[in-house]
């Protein structure tokens, strides 16, 4: 039975917990200064679930590299669902632990500093687990692989509540610290073989899919290290985060002209006091990807939508799903011996169809249905 320590119990490290310990195959202690998400955690994820002291909770949320260091000691693996500022402490705990290190950020400039601590490393480092970053890149990658001459790569991610009824047509369904990073933060892109930034809410295009009309724009983090991967070998590659019609036109007011941007604590506080979480929303997920295949210009696609759920006595939003299914398909696979064992992995390492074959993966083996709420 593999051991890790598992950092954060807010909902996506719940749901974490919940899923390894239901596998039978880990044992998992849990670090957070929370005493209730511990709570939580401690009733539904049962006996298997150890849970730290609250000194040793702080050091995860802290930064203190030397005490969480000590906590994580003697762990298999570093499973880190703590916000993206978090994860470049995490990761050098885990490195001088002597752990195999995973976790969720969208943080570009976090991706850097671990892709530099992995040089040299005896574990793996694994991160950006999620849905986007994290399947996302996975999908593109695999269908990207199947032509001889890729032209482009479109990414389409959006997390949205299932029944929108405010003007930004958004409710909280993950980390406001993460939505205001991704955008706020410049976005990376290939446009005509050439790698470049561009801007965040910027680029705006309008899709419908199964008959729902959406938009989307650019935000942070969702490439992953799909830049650095398929450089030399697309014309055309982005990302974009989707979203119901007129949204990026309001968080630009607030963001840009309001100049809450330079004041992003005031804005998190804003939408913390004035938006609702919910439970009930629905992760959409599109890839196109378009090129020569024997001579012939094709494009291929894959669509996802996938819900929230309601069963066996408990709820779990459709991010929850999504994001804590990929993190344990992906420590999963590690320790299957897919992937590789040492230094930096990337996302789209990973094989889609070993990746939707997993136990935790198959939840994105096909779309889910609204039904599924009743």
């Amino acid at each position: 039975m593999k051991k890790i320590a598992l950092l954060g119990a807010g909902h996506i490290g719940q749901t974490i917990a919940r899923l390894l310990h239901d596998s039978g195959d880990y044992r998992v202690t849990v670090l957070d200064r929370n005493p209730q998400s511990l709570a939580f955690v401690r009733e539904h994820a049962h006996a298997l679930v150890e849970l730290a002291g609250a000194g040793t909770g702080d050091a995860a949320h802290t930064g203190d590299t030397g005490a969480l260091q000590r906590a994580v000691a003697g762990h298999d693996a570093v499973i880190n669902a703590l916000p993206y500022t978090m994860a470049t402490s995490a990761a050098t705990a885990a490195v001088a632990a002597g752990c195999h290190y995973f976790d969720l950020t969208e943080d570009v400039a976090a991706t850097h500093a671990i892709a530099q601590l992995a040089e040299g490393a005896s574990t793996a480092l694994m991160p950006q687990c999620g849905l986007a970053p994290g399947f996302i890149s996975i999908a593109a990658h695999h269908l990207a692989a199947a032509f001889d001459q890729v032209d482009s790569v479109k990414m389409r991610v959006g997390a949205l509540p299932a029944f929108p009824t405010n003007s930004l047509k958004y409710n909280l369904t993950w980390s406001v610290d993460g939505l205001i990073n991704e955008y706020c933060q410049p976005c990376e892109a290939i446009r005509d073989g050439a790698p470049l930034t561009v801007q965040p809410l910027e680029d705006l295009e309008h899709f419908s899919l199964d008959g729902v009309e959406y938009e989307a724009f650019n935000t942070s983090g969702g490439l992953g290290t799909l830049c650095e991967t398929l450089d030399g070998r697309v014309r055309n590659l982005d990302y974009k985060s989707v979203r119901y019609p007129g949204h990026g036109a309001l968080m630009k007011v607030l963001l840009n002209e309001l100049r809450l941007k330079e004041d992003q604590e005031t804005v998190k506080a804003i939408l913390r006091r004035s938006i609702p979480s919910t439970l009930q929303d629905v992760v959409l997920i599109f890839v196109v990807v378009s090129g020569l295949r024997a001579g012939v210009l094709t494009q291929e696609v894959f669509a996802r939508k996938i819900f929230a759920e309601r069963n066996n006595g408990h709820s779990a939003s459709a991010i929850q799903i999504t994001t804590a299914s990929a993190i344990c398909a992906a420590v999963d696979m590690f320790f299957a011996g897919q992937l590789p064992q040492r230094g930096f992995v990337r996302q789209e390492q990973i094989a889609l169809p070993d990746f939707l074959a997993n136990r935790f993966g198959h939840v994105y083996a096909r779309s889910t249905h609204i039904e599924s709420l009743s």
